[in-house]
């Protein structure tokens, strides 16, 4: 325990008060299904992630009848919601892809993931929308995903789940800004933003991207960064150099109350706790 999160401790100690003080923000915490390590099933995951503070959990895309009725059974069973699914194809087949059989291939997988999200009962599907690359120029990225996104839409309704866009290293959307002309140009309350509060560090202040975006962020990505000797790299919540007094400002202001998913390396139990207790302390404004 560091002195900072001591002397909170100590104060709210002395004032006869929870640490879940009134400044805590109304969002629940989630995890990523392929975080969690150890149990024989997946419903022995999903009492795992409850067990050490989740509320909600994030699935893959599950293109397996029987595997996707396993996940709907382990949440029925356990209480613990799947509040979104993470498509799993847009990285190798970008909507972005001049080969038509590229994009078909990430458009199978977000209407997949779509099936997915309103059988197990949840309101998002997380869509990298475009890779720029040198084959790819960022005005093709921004027509091309925009185009396939909205032959998507009518779907995305019909089934009641948004498509959340999110931001990553993929050298598009580089702003908050583009990001919130991205969102607006559908003019379609299906697709929203899913703001990942660490994949902006390297290049500009997630506090800012959060007032920007405002309404349009749906689901969030909680994770940390630094740079050690000149390398990037990601880090456990707390540890890095995100400002997270100022990102609980931000969503305060904005009056965020949807859920924010841990987004770090996997681990078992205790880990998960760990980083369950990061996510409070976060929330709280410590």
């Amino acid at each position: 325990m560091n002195r900072r999160v001591l002397l909170t401790s100590a104060g709210a100690a002395l004032s006869g008060l929870p640490l879940a003080a009134a400044d805590r923000l109304p969002i629940k915490k989630a995890v990523l299904l392929g975080m969690i390590r150890g149990g024989s099933s997946v419903k022995d995951k999903f009492q795992i992630a409850k067990d050490c503070g989740f509320e909600e959990i994030e699935c893959p895309t599950t293109p397996d009848p029987q595997a996707s009725a396993e996940i709907r059974k382990a949440a029925e069973s356990t209480g613990v919601r799947i509040h979104s699914i993470m498509n799993s194809d847009h990285w190798k087949y970008p909507l972005s892809s001049e080969d038509p059989s590229v994009v078909q291939l990430c458009v199978k997988g977000m209407e997949t993931s779509l099936r997915n999200a309103h059988e197990w009962g949840a309101d998002t599907v997380l869509l990298v929308p475009a890779v720029v690359n040198p084959k790819t120029s960022y005005g093709d990225a921004w027509k091309r995903s925009q185009d396939q996104i909205k032959r998507m839409i009518p779907m995305a309704q019909k089934l009641k789940v948004i498509i959340a866009v999110e931001e990553v290293w993929n050298k598009f959307l580089l702003s908050p800004l583009e990001f919130a002309r991205y969102v607006d140009d559908f003019k379609s309350p299906w697709v929203r933003a899913y703001f990942d509060v660490g994949n902006v560090v390297l290049f500009g202040y997630p506090q800012d991207w959060i007032r920007t975006l405002g309404k349009r962020i749906v689901k969030l990505h909680f994770k940390d960064f630094r740079f050690v000797k000149r390398q990037a790299e990601f880090v456990n919540l707390r540890e890095g150099e995100i400002d997270w007094k100022a990102i609980h400002a931000a969503l305060a202001d904005i009056g965020y109350k949807g859920t924010a998913t841990v987004e770090l390396a996997g681990g078992e139990a205790e880990y998960l706790k760990d980083v369950s207790k990061r996510v409070d302390l976060i929330l709280e404004g410590a």
